[in-house]
């Protein structure tokens, strides 16, 4: 009964303040990718290492190169799989369906998109929003590995099975590994749930009341106040 509870106590708060794949084992970088992994530069240099990149097939179908987005030197990191239809037009991550929800639940932390750091495991679509494959990360991880060493933050949330699997090596579900911090080189990793899952089960009330228990333990860590049910920034 406890449990229901707090599952219910949880997914209300989350919704007022919301309102109304396999996972790939790690590979060493292929030999083909060329130029040596970007590490100890800012953001702006890798960008501009990472070029018009055709690294990998990924280049062969894309619109726009994903790169992320953010504060530069955010707290907080999202990392999601690989960019979507609407990704690939515009160029940024997470402004889709999924996108919306993300921001919602930024919003309902407290916190805005422009004070974390957005990303992906691979900055180029896969064709028809499949899940990118062991070639496809590895080629992009020296990339977002050298993001993430720049921006220095204090947490990362992993969204989804496939950015879990690779930052923390894994191939346990998201069921299991949510609900509580993993270290990463250091850094505290949070997995939680995609939001593209959140709106595929939108009518099962449970797994938006894990994902905002998630996040509540990320706002622990960061000391950001929960605020009251119902309060809105």
């Amino acid at each position: 009964m406890n449990d229901w509870l707090e599952q219910a106590r949880n997914y209300l708060e989350f919704q007022a303040r919301l309102g109304p794949a396999e996972i790939i084992a790690p590979r060493r970088v292929p030999e083909h990718a060329s130029g040596a992994t970007p590490q100890g530069k800012d953001l702006e240099k890798i960008r501009v290492e990472l070029g018009d990149c055709v690294r990998c097939p990924l280049h062969e179908t894309r619109t726009k190169i994903v790169f992320g987005e953010g504060n530069p030197s955010a707290d907080l990191i999202f990392i999601g799989e690989g960019p979507g239809a609407d990704e690939d037009r515009q160029g940024r991550p997470f402004v889709g369906r999924a996108g919306q929800l993300l921001t919602k639940m930024i919003n309902a932390m407290t916190l805005d998109r422009n004070d974390v750091y957005i990303a992906n495991m691979v900055k180029c679509r896969p064709p028809r929003n499949r899940n990118p494959n062991g070639l496809e990360i590895e080629t992009c991880f020296p990339f977002l590995e050298a993001q993430i060493e720049s921006i220095g933050p204090r947490i990362i949330v992993s969204l989804g099975k496939v950015a879990t699997g690779r930052l923390l090596e894994t191939n346990d579900p998201i069921s299991k590994l949510r609900g509580k911090l993993h270290d990463r080189n250091g850094i505290p990793v949070m997995p939680t749930y995609h939001p593209s899952f959140l709106l595929r089960n939108e009518s099962d009330r449970r797994w938006k009341a894990e994902t905002w228990s998630d996040l509540k333990q990320v706002m622990a860590r960061l000391e950001i106040p929960i605020p009251e049910a119902g309060a809105r920034r």
